[in-house]
């Protein structure tokens, strides 16, 4: 499955970059786990990404929570829970 990563505000300056395409491995099924696979890589990854960050996620530009289910093509965005203009 082939998902497009986007990354805004403090998330695209850790990670220097405002996105990816990705193909994503069996088992990744939900949001949480495309996150989990994402903080996976260690490094900056983790540190933009970890458990322990206030982020705001969302799949197909809607709002979502971990459980939300990819399917393929989806765009997954992470950002933080405030943003400038």
């Amino acid at each position: 499955m082939r998902i497009n990563l986007k990354f805004f505000a403090s998330v695209r300056e850790t990670l220097g970059t405002g996105g990816e395409a990705i193909d994503v491995p069996a088992g990744i099924a939900t949001v949480g786990a495309l996150r989990a696979l994402l903080v996976a890589r260690g490094g900056l990854w983790a540190e933009a990404l970890g458990e322990g960050r206030a982020l705001r996620m969302a799949c197909n530009q809607r709002m979502c929570h971990a459980d939300e289910a990819l399917a393929d093509n989806a765009e997954v965005a992470f950002f933080p829970p405030v943003t400038g203009g």
